[in-house]
């Protein structure tokens, strides 16, 4: 069970239950509050019967939850298709592959049960297994049977059989047929992810966390003490029009250093707090057991317990753990009083016969993933990405030989050949299309960029589209870096001045040394004297602490637009291209706009929504909130909020909408936006219908009682933004272009959804995001929402070019991770109208 808190509406509670194969795999099930009931949502509830047969009168917890998934039907009435006609058409590949199985091929599911009772799951997959030579192949999950034979006639038939424990004891096993499962249902698709694990348990490779990784394959960086796994995710899903399953590669990053070397670390940096720090470390990463070459989530650290404490082995014997290893494993611990590590089993292992609690040696565990330490080391990422950044081509390879090894290892194949099923080797190949390029609107007209989605190069030579009012402002810095800030400054004003703008000269001010406290009492003094529109502070590095100090100062107490920028920037080469950069920046942050695209829509508002984690107080989330208040789509109005549940952030959600409408009024004569378009960031797939149900509707509610008193209809879309996906597509072994939509084969029926690559990468293989429009009466079509949500991903300010996302859900998320990780409450309300926080 996924530990967030439950989604109350009414008398309804929506419980996040995980469902599939990957982590992000999670579905709703919904409570009658009132009788406490379980009953489906009001999407379509996939309950085990499959429509055909009674449901089974009594089943166990995990099966009950898998019962209880719905999948959420968001394709409207009105949109017979949901593909567009703009563009250029072309041929692409992507890393699917099609499931080969015959037409009259079905799935059947039978309900299991043990006279007398058996509560080790352990024992009734034994049981089950005795009896293969009368049911044939078939996948047991400790309660339901899943079976392409009819092993009875219809539901009322109860087949039984007899087998035997090991310990002797008769065992009457009864079936009985639920139903015959229909494509598509959860349980459909959940048999073809156990049947795939099982494939891929034949491949030899190492399960962590949810997916497969290939040890023997590994990549060592000895510079860094560091192993890199290649590995596969992997997930079926019935699509359009066939059910495939889909493979990208995966590296998972294995370091050689031990939990206990992480402790040691810490106690000798501060021994006063070391306990604090390591387990704030520890807790939640995961682990890798050499000795069993296996991977353990860590929940908890004993500093009570150590290697010399005791338990009770099976038989009865009490010994430590320091002799355990030492007799099974043959390993001597070195350090007798480190900690013990605590990890608590899934509960389907312990339904297996595990322990409800594993403790585990840190001298014996090695760490895995990265430290946000290591996130900063340049040299480190520069490493990792040589191999992590694989090419169009060669990622190709690797997901195609996955198949080849799929389909050529004998027992995987006998595996599959049990159930009447294949895999085809080949990538799915489907149509797509390539959006024309759009035109970019400056104060002198507009122009196809020279680089095509990158128009850096152009904006030194063109007058901005709206030129900010800048009378006074000033620059912090160390006054040993005089040399390296005045030659900046004229490159700053030099590139000001051929994009239209000419900056005064600012009041510089040297400071001592770089402390925070420092720099903090520089921008008081500063502001009370001369009252600056904006403070430009140049750091020696990026400090942290330093960063938010000033930030706090600027965005808090004073509510003054800031620009810090590091040192080695006002330095290294390129400056010209920095200056104009963060000219750019300075300009937004004024309430100025560099340049915008032809938006033909009139009262069009686009709002975008992230959440991040609050860094210094856990358990706490900011939603942010950036909506466009003007014609062209260049001014935004800002809010972010602070929420401790998702009840919470919805109603935060409803309220900075109707904020973001009365800004909107202000800048439009009264008037109410014709259009609404909601990117909304940050969600996982199973919290869809929970997104659904409060978000959306409760926007929705709250925003027509605003219309309606005006006389006005409301005219709303709500689109989920997905970046973290495993899609892939390639066109002729490349990456495709910038503009490329794909709404057909790998979409999902149930859904009004599409693919769009709006970026382009120098390095790689680019990744498609994924939008699912929840709710749409905009009274556009398809192609018109498409290409609307390309045109958006030409407004972001902080990059001359296409990014991933729309502008303003990429303000969003700037707002929300600047206030989650720096200042850490909302900013002063007199930046709420400018891009502060870019």
């Amino acid at each position: 069970m996924l530990a967030l808190p439950l989604a109350v509406t009414d008398s309804v509670f929506f419980v996040p239950v995980r469902v599939g194969v990957r982590e992000d795999s999670y579905a709703c099930i919904c409570v009658m509050a009132a009788s406490r009931e379980v009953r489906p949502a009001a999407f379509e509830g996939l309950m085990a019967g499959g429509g055909n047969g009674d449901a089974p009168q009594r089943v166990r917890g995990r099966a009950r939850a898998q019962m209880l998934v719905q999948r959420l039907h968001t394709r409207p009435e009105h949109i017979v298709s949901k593909k567009g006609y703009s563009g250029s058409q072309i041929t692409l590949q992507a890393n699917y592959f099609k499931l080969d199985m015959p037409k009259d091929w079905e799935l059947l599911q039978y309900r299991v049960d043990f006279n007398p009772e058996q509560d080790l799951t352990s024992i009734r997959k034994y049981l089950l297994r005795t009896l293969r030579p009368e049911l044939g192949a078939f996948l047991f999950d400790g309660t339901v049977l899943f079976t392409t034979n009819r092993l009875t006639n219809d539901v009322k038939e109860v087949r039984e059989m007899m087998t035997q424990r090991q310990d002797g004891e008769n065992v009457r096993v009864s079936l009985r047929l639920v139903g015959m499962m229909a494509a598509g249902d959860y349980q459909y698709l959940q048999f073809f992810n156990i049947l795939l694990r099982q494939c891929m348990r034949h491949l030899h490779l190492q399960l962590v966390g949810r997916n497969f990784y290939d040890a023997k394959a590994k990549i060592v960086v000895p510079e860094f003490h560091m192993e890199l796994w290649p590995g596969y995710i992997t997930s079926i899903r019935q699509h359009e029009s066939s059910i495939l399953l889909c493979a990208d590669t995966s590296l998972k990053l294995m370091r050689k250093d031990t939990a206990l070397s992480l402790l040691e670390d810490f106690h000798s940096k501060d021994p006063r707090n070391y306990k604090h720090l390591f387990s704030a470390a520890v807790i939640g990463a995961v682990v890798l057991t050499d000795y069993n070459n296996r991977t353990y989530r860590v929940h908890d650290v004993a500093y009570d317990m150590s290697p010399e404490h005791t338990f009770d082995m099976k038989s009865g014997e009490k010994v430590s753990f320091k002799d355990y290893y030492r007799k099974r494993y043959n390993l001597n611990i070195i350090c007798g009083t480190q900690p013990m590590l605590i990890t608590r089993p899934a509960a389907r292992e312990r339904r297996a016969g595990a322990a409800d609690i594993i403790c585990l040696v840190p001298e014996l565990c090695r760490l895995t993933g990265l430290t946000e330490a290591m996130r900063q080391d340049f040299k480190l990422m520069r490493t990792l990405a040589t191999y992590s950044r694989a090419s169009p081509d060669a990622r190709m390879k690797q997901i195609v030989n996955y198949a080849k090894r799929l389909n050529s290892e004998a027992e995987v194949q006998k595996e599959l050949d049990k159930w009447g099923l294949g895999l085809k080797p080949e990538l799915v190949t489907l149509n797509g299309r390539i959006l024309s390029y759009e035109k970019i609107v400056q104060e002198n007209g507009k122009y196809e960029p020279s680089q095509l989605v990158d128009w850096t190069r152009d904006m030194r030579s063109r007058t901005l589209l709206v030129v900010p009012r800048l009378n006074c402002w000033a620059i912090i810095f160390q006054a040993k870096a005089r040399r390296d800030v005045e030659p900046f400054i004229k490159s700053l004003i030099t590139a000001s001045r051929g994009m239209g703008w000419n900056l005064p000269e600012p009041e510089l001010i040297g400071l001592p040394d770089d402390r925070s406290g420092t720099y903090v009492q520089s921008i008081e003094t500063s502001i009370q004297k001369a009252n600056p529109d904006l403070l430009m502070l140049i750091v020696p590095n990026n400090n942290s602490a330093r960063y938010s100090s000033i930030k706090k100062k600027c965005c808090l107490d004073r509510g003054v637009p800031s620009q810090v920028v590091v040192n080695r920037s006002v330095t290294g080469k390129g400056v010209m291209s920095v200056a104009t950069k963060i000219a750019v920046q300075i300009c937004c942050k004024l309430g100025g706009a560099p340049w915008s695209v032809e938006i033909p829509l009139t009262g069009l508002m686009v709002v975008g929504f992230d959440v991040s984690p609050d860094t210094a107080k856990k358990g706490q989330n900011f939603g942010a909130l950036v909506a466009s208040v003007d014609p062209a789509c260049t001014r935004y109005f800002s809010t972010v909020n602070a929420c401790a549940s998702g009840e919470e952030l919805s109603n935060h959600l409803a309220i900075s909408m109707i904020k973001a409408l009365h800004k909107y009024r202000e800048h439009n004569n009264g008037q109410l936006p014709n259009r609404i378009v909601i990117y909304r960031d940050g969600v996982g797939e199973g919290m869809l219908p929970y997104v659904w149900e409060i978000e959306v509707q409760g926007v929705r509610r709250r925003l027509e009682e605003i219309f309606n008193k005006s006389g006005t209809a409301l005219h709303m879309a709500f689109i989920v933004v997905t970046k973290r996906i495993n899609t892939r597509l390639f066109m002729k072994g490349d990456n495709p272009a910038p503009g490329t939509i794909v709404d057909d084969v790998v979409t999902l029926p149930e859904r009004y959804d599409f693919f769009l690559v709006s970026q382009s990468v120098r390095q790689g293989t680019v990744g498609p995001t994924s939008y699912h429009v929840l709710y749409d009466n905009l009274g556009l079509d398809p192609d018109k929402l498409q290409r609307l949500t390309y045109k958006m991903t030409h407004l972001y300010y902080n990059w001359s070019g296409t990014v991933r996302v729309p502008a303003a859900c990429q303000y969003a998320h700037k707002l929300a991770v600047l206030t989650a990780q720096a200042v850490h409450q909302p900013s002063h309300k007199h930046l709420e109208d400018v891009l502060f926080f870019l």
